[in-house]
């Protein structure tokens, strides 16, 4: 021993010290505390949906549950009888569950989700279980229980919960290598899911959040990992100068939103003039613009750079079996509800065995009455007697009994108190077992037609506990936001043409354009290459610019007209071309790519304009004529790479413009996606029509307000409220009906719209809160089909509206309608006039005489009966 003593390293103080080899340790104490973690802290049961924290603060309220309130710190002390952790950790627990506001009921200032404001210390609020956790998580009958940490108490393994609770209220946790993140569900959407599941059906959940605002679920992925949930403030317009947030992300508070709008600010993303936090009983945020800013810009913007928009990437997973399972949310329902109709299998068996020993000791307790063997007993002088004597006078009646009598029956029958025998009365014995002979007929009832019990009892759930519980987040779908589309103009572009310098620190240079440091620009330079990259304060792009502006990624409207000289050929070359995308920093060849290309003209057209241009060719030039215009509308556009059309062989001594452009791109086919209230080019929806720069669309909301608007694609339509929306035509007449909140009856009016304020809404119907837009076209002849009650008959009828009122000032009040109560009433597609009949022994062909033929005689002496098919089409013959 003194050997392996001596051969331990000595300390630095002379000392022995002993070496422990670590090998293995680490493996197996890590998965220890990682199992720990991941079982008992971090990631909650299936059965209830619970961690054991919340499950043992549920037991605990049990316990001491009496109707009455109790103070948060009594119910962290009697937690802590089960759970061996600090109370702070309990109380947070407390506290979380009593935010949901489902299985606990507060009193005192329990915090608030919205703002992050904290609950009050635990001496001050109080808590007790409410009805819906006492009628559906408990039950001692069908709980599993083991002994607690210390051996002194029990406590259940898990709840008996006969509600998909996890689903409804959600978890989050992180464990040792491990997450879960279950969005909260919503409660009567949980309920009719698993009435679906229990008929056969599979439901479609979304989650619901308790802050509501908007959501897109299109890549929820029924909340597994990789999916993901963006969730949206909602903002309402309240003037061109106001923005009001009404309801904030789910993860979100009104302090952390307001945090980032103001950094957003700061960083130049947004342009905000100020912002006030009005939330009290209901989330209110106002924002000031900044002078000259676009509310819809702006909106845009907050969801692109401030968490008025967040990304929520759920992780369903759970304990089953004292493993984590990941499980789609369809999953978990699926075992809720097959557990809730187990469990009610469960207590519909236990109280038929109650109802079945009451019955049975019923008949033994009438029997062992009116057959007076009570009586017999008298002479019995040992116990033993006494249970044989009443044992053989219940011999007669045993074959009657669905079990064998036991002694402990017979000793219950001893029990019977003399004055309980002399007042039996048989009726009311009778009665009693009738009664029971009924309950247990309903019990064996339900557990033949277990799954339509297990309907009925989520309905009445339903009934009970469903008021006030609707969806508070709205579902959308949300379009794509460019973040260089909706930046604030936070820089200056400059450039320094003869050095090739550009950026927004060049404030001595020539100044290009406002623009946002997120931006890229597009340069053009006179050797006939172009470049784009990211925008800075300083950067070197080629000396000899011809041109600098912002880059849009995929603008096919802007078109580049370009002539430059070959320096092989020495020919002027001519193209129109587009830069639709291109990858940063790599300069592109515009012409033949050969040494002595220059370029001769150059124009940015924003629209597709086509120029005309006159070229003046040298004086030593061969040519005979030197002096020519050319138009750019007379090529194709191509691609940036195309080496373009010769123009002229000659040299050219100078190009001067002579006519300014026009667009040879037509008008733009703008589409309205109703889903996400937005206007596209990609046609997704309807189309609106064809547009060209100063046209106008107009909106009717369904609170009888109309709206023009630009076609600028950033505007944003409530989409749910838009009864109407088309390309402005000035000389349409518009034809409604709405509904007076005041006279309770329908008006009809038919009016010009004679304003023309862009972005601002104006209301043609009466001004009172339960007034609404009914009916609205822009049709030449609408038509309305209505229901009348007209005394006791009701009668249906077509009306055509240009017929019942005539055309009027837009602020006029209109016609009644009818007289009669309107029941029903809808627009109808105008009836189209007959086509005149044709006589089938007319020959078509000979119509001399009629007005027709020479009409189409006369069009045809017009036109070249050799014209191609294609250009027929264009003429409109086809």
């Amino acid at each position: 021993m003194s050997d392996q003593i001596n051969d331990k390293p000595e300390d630095k103080e002379g000392g022995l010290h002993e070496s422990i080899p670590v090998t293995g340790m680490y493996k197996e104490w890590f998965l220890d505390y990682a199992s720990y973690v991941i079982l008992e802290r971090a990631v909650p049961a299936i059965e209830d949906g619970l961690k054991p924290v919340q499950r043992r603060i549920l037991h605990s309220m049990k316990e001491m549950d009496d109707g009455r309130f109790n103070k948060v710190a009594n119910i962290i002390g009697q937690s802590m009888q089960y759970h061996p952790h600090g109370d702070q950790s309990i109380g947070d627990a407390i506290v979380n569950l009593g935010q949901k506001e489902l299985l606990i009921e507060t009193q005192g200032n329990w915090g608030d989700i919205r703002t992050g404001d904290g609950a009050a210390a635990s001496r001050y609020i109080e808590a007790r279980l409410s009805k819906f956790a006492l009628e559906v998580v408990f039950n001692p009958q069908t709980t599993e229980w083991q002994l607690s940490y210390d051996g002194r108490k029990k406590e259940p393994v898990t709840l008996p919960v006969k509600f998909p609770l996890l689903l409804a209220q959600g978890v989050e946790g992180i464990a040792v290598g491990l997450s879960t993140k279950i969005l909260p569900h919503n409660f009567i959407e949980l309920i009719n899911g698993s009435i679906q599941i229990l008929q056969g059906e599979r439901p479609y959940l979304l989650p619901d959040f308790p802050t509501g605002g908007l959501a897109d679920f299109s890549e929820y992925n029924e909340g597994q990992r990789g999916g993901r949930v963006k969730v949206r403030a909602r903002i309402e317009e309240g003037d061109n100068k106001t923005l009001l947030i009404k309801d904030i992300p789910f993860g979100t508070t009104t302090n952390s939103l307001i945090e980032s709008i103001i950094k957003a600010n700061d960083k130049g993303k947004i342009k905000i003039k100020k912002v006030v936090d009005n939330t009290a009983k209901d989330v209110e945020i106002q924002i000031q613009l900044a002078p000259g800013q676009s509310p819809d810009m702006t909106i845009d913007a907050l969801y692109a750079f401030t968490d008025c928009e967040v990304s929520i990437s759920p992780n369903a997973c759970v304990i089953i079996k004292d493993k984590p399972v990941f499980l789609s949310v369809n999953d978990i329902l699926q075992y809720n509800t097959k557990q809730t109709k187990e469990l009610l299998k469960r207590e519909l068996e236990i109280r038929k065995a109650e109802l079945m020993e009451k019955l049975l000791f019923s008949s033994l307790e009438k029997i062992f009455i009116e057959n007076r063997i009570y009586r017999d007993i008298e002479e019995c002088e040992t116990w033993d007697g006494v249970i044989q004597t009443i044992d053989k006078g219940l011999d007669p009646f045993k074959p009657d009994f669905y079990r064998d009598i036991t002694t402990e029956d017979i000793i219950r029958l001893t029990e019977i108190k003399i004055k309980r025998i002399s007042k039996f009365d048989a009726f009311k014995a009778d009665e009693l077992m009738r009664k029971l002979e009924e309950e247990l007929k309903e019990v064996n009832y339900n557990l033949k037609h277990l799954t339509d019990y297990a309907i009925k009892y989520y309905e009445n759930l339903l009934t009970k506990y469903g008021k006030g519980r609707e969806r508070k987040t709205e579902i959308r779908t949300f379009d794509q936001i460019e973040a260089t589309v909706v930046a604030a103009n936070n820089a200056k572009l400059y450039v320094n043409r003869a050095d090739g310098f550009v950026g927004y620190g060049l404030k001595k240079d020539e100044f290009v354009c406002d623009c946002s440091d997120l931006d890229d620009i597009i340069v053009f330079r006179k050797d006939g290459k172009c470049i784009v990259s990211r925008i800075q304060e300083k950067g070197f792009v080629g000396k000899d610019i011809l041109h600098v502006a912002v880059f849009r990624k995929g603008d096919e409207r802007m078109v580049y007209n370009l002539i430059y000289l070959d320096g092989v050929t020495g020919r002027a070359m001519v193209k129109r071309f587009q830069v639709l995308a291109v990858t940063r920093d790599r300069e592109y060849e515009l012409t033949k790519g050969t040494k002595g290309s220059k370029v001769l003209y150059f124009t940015a057209n924003p629209n597709g304009e086509a120029e005309i241009v006159t070229i003046y060719l040298t004086q030593g030039a061969k040519a005979r004529v030197k002096v020519f215009d050319f138009d750019f509308s007379s090529i194709e556009i191509k691609g940036r790479g195309a080496g373009g059309n010769i123009m002229t062989r000659y040299p050219i001594r100078k190009i001067q413009l002579k006519m300014e452009g026009v667009s040879t791109l037509g008008g733009l086919d703008i589409y309205f996606d109703k889903s996400v209230g937005r206007l596209n080019t990609d046609q997704r929806g309807v189309l609106i029509g064809n547009f060209l720069g100063e046209d106008r669309i107009v909106v009717f909301y369904k609170n009888g307000e109309y709206e023009l608007t630009t076609f600028e694609l950033t505007n944003r339509y409530e989409a749910q409220n838009v009864l109407l929306i088309e390309k402005f035509d000035a000389q349409k007449v518009v034809s409604a009906i709405y509904f007076d909140g005041i006279s309770k009856t329908y008006f009809v009016k038919r009016f010009l719209i004679e304003t023309s304020t862009i972005n601002k809404k104006f209301s043609f119907i009466s001004d009172h809160k339960q007034s609404y837009l009914k009916i609205i076209s822009t049709d030449k002849q609408p038509q309305v089909k209505a229901k009348l009650q007209k005394g006791k008959e009701v009668e249906e009828n077509e009306y055509d509206l240009d017929m019942l009122i005539d055309v009027k000032g837009w602020k006029s009040v209109g016609n009644k309608f009818s007289s009669h109560q309107v029941l029903e009433m809808e627009l109808i597609q105008p009836k189209k006039a007959p086509e005149p009949e044709v006589d089938d022994h007319e020959n078509p062909d000979d119509q001399s005489d009629s007005d027709d033929a020479d009409d189409s005689l006369e069009i045809g002496s017009t036109i070249d009966l050799n014209i191609k098919k294609d250009d027929e089409e264009q003429l409109g013959l086809f």
